[in-house]
């Protein structure tokens, strides 16, 4: 029996999200300034008491104003906007490699983060990201990512057909072109801290979460998952082939092209709010499969608390690894999913020879 089906679904959904759950507590209160886990559940429950219309939780103290603004409006949006950046990215991975039949492929292969890069950098260098008010960024970057979407989608899309093959690359050559104009755009940069901002921002961050942008992403990765984990039939049969498609009934091209469109919205969400963060849509779906098998019904909700957990520790490693100093996050995914994804794949592999 396949490594894949040994998992049982229930139980591993539960204990990521306990998981994921208990991982928010310490991924908040530690940094710069170290926040005790009680006095992080403190804030949290009074907090959330106040936003229900209630005085607050009976037997709690007062809370030191620095603990609370730092537990409220610094890490919690943080820790907040880390959980649905790590569980959109993921998502879109898995619906990328069943699109394009590739389980190396992730949402930057279709030159979606270099567009949102472009309108992000763009924004960044010419008015600065705080001309236009605290959303302008994410909207920047958003439709950037729309509009490259957009271009590969029609570029790709040839006598009504869109084949895997010819959407990867065009995806990768636009998102060469798309590359080349945000390094443009840096180099025109006359400011230096200009230029360090994009720099970081490519590679990367979630300094920038507020509560805002952190629940504008919430929304939009729920309801896209939701969609998508509805339509993960789909999937299952376009992993197949064209051919395979039509011979169950399946319109391959008109399928293909509703995921492809959720699969972008999603990844210019994340990359709207989180900059371009790698590697999370290629590790997470593969070790998801090795988890659960092929199903796409199984695999979409493992990946999303997977992608989750794995986003909210990578930025708790960047705030915390040479604190002080902050590291771009997406050096972090790397690092750390490289060995990773590595030593799963050996696994499964030395599991499946001694089942031989």
């Amino acid at each position: 029996m396949p490594l894949g089906h040994r998992v049982p679904l229930a139980p591993l959904l539960a204990g990521l999200t306990v998981v994921l759950t208990v991982s928010c507590l310490p991924a908040i209160g530690v940094g710069s300034v170290d926040v005790p886990p009680m006095t992080v559940v403190r804030v949290l429950a009074d907090r959330l008491a106040a936003l229900a219309g209630a005085d607050g939780v009976p037997g709690n103290g007062p809370v030191p104003e620095a603990e609370d603004f730092i537990v409220w409006r610094l890490r919690a949006p943080r820790v907040f906007q880390a959980v649905f950046v790590g569980a959109g990215l993921a998502v879109a991975g898995a619906v990328v490699q069943a699109l394009v039949r590739n389980p190396v492929a992730d949402p930057h292969i279709l030159g979606l983060s270099s567009g949102a890069s472009v309108g992000a950098v763009l924004l960044m260098t010419t008015l600065g990201s705080a001309a236009l008010g605290a959303l302008a960024l994410p909207l920047a970057a958003f439709a950037g990512a729309l509009v490259a979407g957009l271009l590969v989608f029609a570029v790709a899309r040839t006598r009504g057909t869109l084949e895997p093959l010819r959407l990867i690359l065009v995806g990768v050559a636009i998102g060469q072109l798309l590359g080349g104009v945000t390094s443009f755009l840096v180099l025109r940069a006359q400011s230096g801290d200009a230029q360090q901002q994009v720099l970081f921002w490519l590679l990367g961050s979630l300094s920038g979460a507020r509560w805002s942008s952190a629940l504008v992403c919430a929304a939009a990765v729920l309801a896209l998952s939701a969609l998508l984990t509805a339509r993960a039939g789909s999937l299952n049969v376009l992993v197949l082939g064209s051919e395979g498609a039509a011979s169950l009934g399946v319109d391959a091209d008109r399928s293909r092209a509703r995921l492809f469109a959720a699969a972008a919205l999603l990844t210019g969400t994340t990359v709207a709010v989180a900059g371009a963060i790698g590697f999370v849509g290629l590790v997470v779906p593969n070790l998801a499969r090795l988890l659960v098998g092929a199903d796409h019904r199984r695999v979409l909700p493992v990946c999303a608390l997977s992608g989750a957990l794995m986003l909210v520790w990578a930025d708790l490693a960047a705030r915390t690894v040479l604190r002080p100093t902050e590291l771009p996050i997406g050096v972090l995914t790397a690092v750390v999913g490289v060995p990773f994804f590595v030593a799963a794949l050996r696994g499964a592999r030395g599991a499946t020879a001694g089942q031989a």
